[in-house]
């Protein structure tokens, strides 16, 4: 078995030491087509009529080490992993999940880490198990991380959380060194960010949502720069709240500024009801005036006209027109007083009492 290393090169596989490319740069992979012609040529040794070599247990060892090392290149990759293929150290490609290969040991090694777990980044903030303390509360504020500059120059304390999940495995190991301190350097620039640009009134109250969203869309954008392959699925505000040296004083201002709200929607509602019920009053006047107005102007009218054909009948007639207007005139003036008719021409100037109202009643009662 000696003297056959010693033809081949002194390499089992029939090449010079170091690699067989005579270059002196290192191992290469060796050539496949060359190790299946070799396993070929050993096998025919041990056949009928094959080569008579005293080397038959070496080389069936040989064999059998040999078959076993080209197997370990198989490898599986489950559902929630993706598979990092190494070549001596270098990242060459990812692999997706199930049944995979690569060179064996140690040409090629294989990673699997999980791509479907979803990591949680805590700022602002330590859970009582991270903190490594009892708290008491079950939480441990970090100050340093949690208070934050806002736009209009007031100081708020906001802890939130970062979920992530790797979507590029290759990226995600050699990309970067430490990928929990990156989430959550560019977290925390990002939550900055934002809150620089926003007043404190909206982050303490409605405008948490649209924080949320925009910090997450930065911290993207930082990390896929970074070519991190991390993908941030959410942002979740736990709180938001003024400093703890002033928070008394920022929730009276906010209990007066409730009290404002609620009496100026009083006041809306007070005005509500009695600006259209003025209004109504006042276009009722409105039309009652117009239609005194029209009534006054057409008596006026009528009276004028009745004059006026009063008078031609006068010119036409004086004598007859005068008794007439003195017997309507007349009529009307005594028409609800009580009469007693006189004869100026009897003897003793009375004539017997004529009870006309008495007969105006009779006849009405009938």
């Amino acid at each position: 078995m000696s003297d056959d290393f010693q033809g081949r090169g002194g390499s089992p596989w029939g090449k010079p030491p170091g690699g067989g490319n005579g270059s002196g740069k290192g191992p290469t992979p060796p050539d496949i087509d060359a190790i299946i012609r070799d396993i070929q040529n050993k096998i025919n040794k041990f056949l009928p009529g094959g080569s008579k070599s005293g080397g038959k247990p070496i080389g069936l060892i040989i064999m059998i080490l040999l078959f076993v090392w080209l197997a370990s290149g198989l490898y599986r990759v489950l559902p929630d992993e993706q598979g990092v293929v190494l070549r001596f150290g270098k990242f060459i490609k990812t692999t997706q999940p199930g049944l995979n290969y690569h060179f064996p040991f140690p040409i090629e090694t294989v990673e699997t880490p999980k791509v479907t777990k979803v990591n949680r980044m805590d700022i602002g903030f330590r859970s009582e198990r991270d903190s490594g303390f009892s708290t008491g509360g079950g939480v441990a504020d970090v100050p340093q991380e949690s208070l934050m500059l806002t736009g209009d120059e007031n100081i708020v304390n906001i802890d939130f959380s970062v979920f992530w999940v790797i979507k590029d495995a290759g990226k995600f190991l050699f990309e970067i060194q430490d990928p929990q301190q990156t989430v959550k350097a560019a977290a925390e620039t990002a939550m900055r960010e934002v809150i620089a640009k926003s007043d404190i009134q909206p982050i303490l109250t409605e405008g948490r949502a649209k924080i949320e969203i925009e910090t997450q869309e930065i911290i993207q954008s930082i990390l896929d720069e970074y070519q991190s392959g991390i993908q941030i699925t959410q942002v979740q505000t736990q709180k938001a709240d003024p400093p703890d040296q002033v928070i008394d004083a920022f929730r009276d201002v906010q209990a007066a500024r409730a009290d404002m709200e609620r009496s100026k929607n009083e006041a809306e509602a007070y005005a509500n009801d009695v600006i259209p019920r003025a209004r109504g009053e006042a276009a009722k006047i409105l039309q009652a005036a117009e239609a005194y107005k029209k009534e006054v102007v057409a008596k006026a009218e009528g009276e004028a006209s009745r004059f006026v054909s009063i008078y031609n009948e006068y010119a036409k007639a004086k004598e007859v027109t005068q008794e007439r207007m003195y017997l309507e005139t007349m009529e009307k003036v005594l028409a609800d007083i009580e009469k007693v008719i006189i004869e100026k021409n009897a003897g003793s100037g009375v004539v017997p009492y004529l009870p006309l109202p008495e007969l105006n009643k009779n006849k009405s009662t009938n």
